[in-house]
This record gives C-alpha cells, sequence and structure tokens, in this order.
C-alpha cells in the first residue's frame, strides 16, 4: 500500500512539475496568475507548491495507514510490548533511574 501511494503522489508530482511546467507550459501560457503566465507560473513556484502539498498528504495518508495497522494489531491480540522492540528491563530501569533529565528523580517530591 505504501508503494502504491507513493507511485501515485510522485506521478502527480511529475505531472505538476514536468507536464504542467514543461510540456504543456505553452497551452497554460494562456492563463494568468498575479500577472504572470499559468505556464511560467508552473515552473517557477507551482511545482515547489505541489510537492509541499504531496509531503503533507503523504504524511495524513501515512499517519491514517499507521493509525489502522496498530488497531488492527490490537484487535488481534498482536499489541507491540516493550520486550518486541527489544527494550529490555535494564533499559526501562537506567531509564527510570536517571530521572526526566531535568534533576527530578522518580518517587522524589520537590
Amino acid at each position: 500500500t505504501n508503494v502504491r501511494i507513493m507511485a501515485a503522489l510522485q506521478l502527480i508530482w511529475a505531472a505538476a512539475g514536468l507536464g504542467a511546467g514543461i510540456l504543456f507550459a505553452d497551452a497554460l501560457s494562456m492563463y494568468r496568475i498575479g500577472g504572470f503566465p499559468l505556464g511560467f507560473w508552473f515552473a517557477q513556484q507551482g511545482s515547489i507548491l505541489v510537492f509541499v502539498a504531496l509531503i503533507l498528504v503523504y504524511a495524513i495518508v501515512m499517519n491514517r495507514l499507521d493509525r489502522k495497522h496498530h488497531e488492527d494489531l490490537e484487535a488481534a491480540g498482536l499489541a507491540a510490548t516493550s520486550a518486541d522492540l527489544g527494550v529490555g528491563s535494564a533499559s526501562v530501569d537506567a531509564v527510570e533511574r536517571a530521572g526526566d533529565g531535568f534533576g527530578a528523580r522518580p518517587g522524589v517530591s520537590p
């Protein structure tokens, strides 16, 4: 699913950057944005804005996919534990002894 999402987003980016900015620039130049031909606008700024928007779309879609995946794992009883993540009890104990990094110790009131 991740590969399909990336492929679709890359095709959109290619269409905006290469297609609108270079291949179809003459046809798009009939229209204007802020006094500049649309083909020029896509070549200069449009493809970058489309790229930034696609990064946002990718992050949102992947967060939803991750959330769904974790819900499916929890429903199947396969939720990850600290042992599954490679965090042993020694690591957890060391973190608990170290406190929060601001001088506070667990279980000790200021």
